[in-house]
């Protein structure tokens, strides 16, 4: 049972490794693709081109496979919270690669998520066995884990048809909640795709069982409806304020929906679930700090000349009426009328 926790922390680890790489190499190939023609950011698509990008794509790619694998032999509890570590990956190759400076908060951040990691992993919940897709299935019609997917899908669809097209735009919590609550039935979801996949290559067909296909139609249409969410949480608010507060909240809700359909912490002792609950505040303590002192992307400047050329307003007199007239010649916003008289 160690060893299986071993093998998924190790996965985890390495998956945190490549995906955090990956962020920094798809930078750099967007900034070499923004030379060349419009950036991505205003709806250019040259960096399709790029071969760096390309190569952050495989990169990125590698590590959720890595992930993927790690749901296979360790709980969601271990694997989940470890995600944080690709933050400090790309922290670090940022401050090296890309010039972004790593300040001194932002080193406590990365510290923090250290020790907090360490913590999970020495508490963790140990791996339960499992010999068939089907012993899976009855853990996830169990009554408590249907309770929590009913609750899941109504409080999401109303979040979805009611508070989405009134909120949206103005509060976080609605596109981050239904990323959260929709990407915790994922993992579920492909944690059991995952040791169906495992079982079957030992030798032991899992494909014959009809669940296998459910977990996997179940797993594509939260994977499509959780980035989705996700895209429009990115797109509408700072960056830095929807990472770690989608990191609380799907982990938080990813170890509750393990905890109820796999019984992660049958077994285990108060102190033991007390520190790993220690240990996951620390790690979105740090979490937190990093994004806080992370500095913003520079405006994009899509004129060269227009911060450089300063405007300067004059008048002139026509048909007994003053009119402001701009330097360069273009048609001002508003023309301000003043009657000659004022001016006797």
């Amino acid at each position: 049972m160690y060893s299986s926790n071993l093998k998924g922390f190790i996965l985890a680890v390495v998956s945190s490794a490549f995906i955090g790489s990956s962020f920094i190499i798809k930078k750099k190939g967007l900034r070499r693709a923004g030379v060349n023609g419009p950036r991505a950011s205003v709806g250019g698509y040259g960096y399709l081109l790029e071969p760096l990008w390309w190569i952050g794509m495989i990169t990125m790619v590698v590590g959720e496979i890595a992930n993927f694998v790690a749901y296979i032999y360790a709980p969601a509890g271990l694997v989940t919270p470890l995600g944080a570590l690709s933050i400090i990956v790309s922290a670090v190759l940022a401050h090296f690669l890309l010039k972004e400076k790593l300040q001194k908060m932002g080193m406590l951040g990365c510290l923090l998520c250290i020790v907090g990691s360490t913590v999970i992993v020495l508490h963790s919940p140990q791996e339960r066995s499992l010999s068939s897709v089907e012993e899976i299935w009855e853990l996830a019609i169990q009554p408590a884990f249907l309770l929590y997917t009913a609750s899941v899908v109504a409080v999401t669809l109303v979040l979805i048809l009611y508070c989405s097209p009134r909120y949206g735009q103005t509060n976080i919590l609605i596109y981050t909640g239904i990323c959260s609550m929709i990407g915790s039935l994922t993992v579920m979801s492909v944690k059991a795709i995952g040791i169906a996949i495992k079982l079957t290559l030992e030798g032991t067909n899992q494909l014959k069982y009809f669940q296998t296909w459910i977990f996997g139609m179940v797993a594509v249409t939260c994977i499509i409806t959780q980035l989705n969410y996700l895209n429009m949480a990115l797109d509408t608010f700072n960056t830095a304020i929807v990472s770690p507060i989608y990191y609380a909240m799907f982990t938080s809700f990813t170890i509750f929906a393990s905890a109820i359909m796999f019984k992660d912490y049958s077994g285990q002792s108060v102190t033991s679930i007390a520190s790993e609950l220690c240990g996951f505040i620390t790690v979105l303590s740090g979490t937190a700090i990093l994004h806080s002192t992370r500095e913003p992307d520079p405006p994009l400047i899509t004129d060269l000349y227009t911060p450089l050329s300063p405007k300067v307003s004059w008048y002139i007199q026509s048909n007994g009426e003053w009119k402001q007239k701009d330097e360069d010649g273009s048609t001002p916003n508003f023309i301000t009328i003043l009657r000659q008289d004022y001016f006797k």
